[in-house]
């Protein structure tokens, strides 16, 4: 590349050169991208609300992702995304997000994955779990403050879920404000390769 001309030849059309850095000499998108067009992105989402009424209220959401030990698949999460809201006051509004390695939840729901390419019909080899209650036991992997409003989390892969392994998410918001209705809303992506 010392000696390419920064400007392309009059003879070839426009951009014909590569114009990255030498580390990364191509174009290149996150590996999302493949996985949502070969049908193994996966999402999953809930929310939970309450009423204040008296005292200290808190609204809290939690997901289970567990990876099978012969589901012969790894999973990658992608990212966290969520909020907490309120129907009013918001300055009054505070709560907190945790990723677990591990963890149990109680009064659970199965949820099923969804596939984010529409036309795929692969079916995700997690067993996935909801609950309004907090992840009990596992080992916290990340933890957040959250101000009122979204939030997102990317971890492009960084989080591995391999198999015989699970992974717990909760969002969970807060307010003694009395007539407040709040939110917390929790959205979990990843693939699987």
């Amino acid at each position: 590349m010392t000696n390419d001309n920064v400007f392309d030849y009059k003879n070839d059309p426009v951009y014909v050169q590569m114009t990255n850095t030498v580390q990364t000499p191509d174009i290149s998108a996150p590996p999302e991208t493949s996985a949502g067009s070969a049908g193994s992105l996966f999402s999953l989402t809930g929310s939970a609300s309450a009423l204040v009424v008296l005292g200290l209220t808190s609204a809290t959401f939690s997901l289970l992702l567990s990876n099978p030990s012969n589901s012969g698949k790894t999973v990658y999460i992608s990212r966290l995304t969520g909020s907490i809201g309120g129907s009013s006051l918001l300055s009054s509004l505070f709560g907190s997000t945790t990723l677990f390695k591990g963890g149990t939840l109680s009064g659970a729901a199965s949820q099923t994955p969804t596939n984010n390419n529409f036309n795929s019909t692969t079916a995700s080899v997690v067993t996935a779990q909801s609950s309004t209650s907090g992840v009990t036991g596992g080992t916290t992997v990340y933890s957040y403050q959250l101000a009122p409003g979204p939030f997102v989390q990317n971890f492009i892969g960084g989080i591995v879920v391999p198999p015989g392994s699970s992974l717990s998410a909760t969002v969970t918001s807060s307010s003694s404000v009395a007539g407040l209705t709040i939110t917390s809303v929790i959205n979990l992506a990843w693939w699987e390769a």
